[in-house]
């Protein structure tokens, strides 16, 4: 696992953040989505979300105007295949809530073992990402936590902003 703070130049973060949850936001769309994960005791979460990539293609007119910055996050130097690119946002809650335990993919098979995710965070508050062993890596505005998708982890929600948002990269680096 690799965490960077500052990843991202100032400008380019800055744009992102204004398109996706500050002045711009008007324009930028966020759909509704019934569960966080299909499990059980997830049945009564929720979230927004954003998909700008998958299946080979970009889903979104957004992913044009962003897709030079998403490219310093999945490439980083290196000859990479994207798969899928997608923001989620969770809205504020009483107190902290953490999601199921998942892996990014649920593929049995040794080519999982090549697709590495990273998360962007958009904004900073108190909400977080665990993994199984216990790691915790804090929502910090512009960090860039990197790690094997097969990597079991969960996000949380925020009390102490009105939403909390994450962009999930998954891509295979060649």
């Amino acid at each position: 696992m690799k965490v960077v703070d500052d990843f991202l130049e100032q400008n380019d973060f800055d744009f992102l953040q204004n398109k996706m949850i500050g002045q711009d936001l008007i324009e930028f769309p966020w759909f509704y989505s019934e569960n966080i994960e299909v499990t059980e005791e997830e049945k009564n979460t929720f979230q927004f979300i954003h998909n700008f990539f998958y299946s080979n293609r970009p889903t979104s007119h957004f992913f044009e105007k962003f897709e030079s910055i998403f490219k310093k996050v999945y490439n980083q130097g290196r000859e990479t295949i994207l798969i899928r690119v997608k923001a989620n946002l969770l809205t504020r809650t009483p107190k902290i809530v953490e999601n199921t335990f998942h892996t990014d993919f649920d593929i049995v098979s040794d080519k999982v073992k090549q697709i590495s995710t990273s998360i962007l965070y958009v904004n900073t508050n108190n909400g977080y990402t665990k993994f199984e062993d216990g790691t915790k890596v804090e929502s910090v505005a512009n960090r860039l936590v990197t790690f094997p998708a097969n990597m079991k982890h969960k996000g949380t929600s925020c009390t102490d902003e009105k939403v909390r948002v994450v962009i999930n990269f998954n891509y295979i680096i060649l």
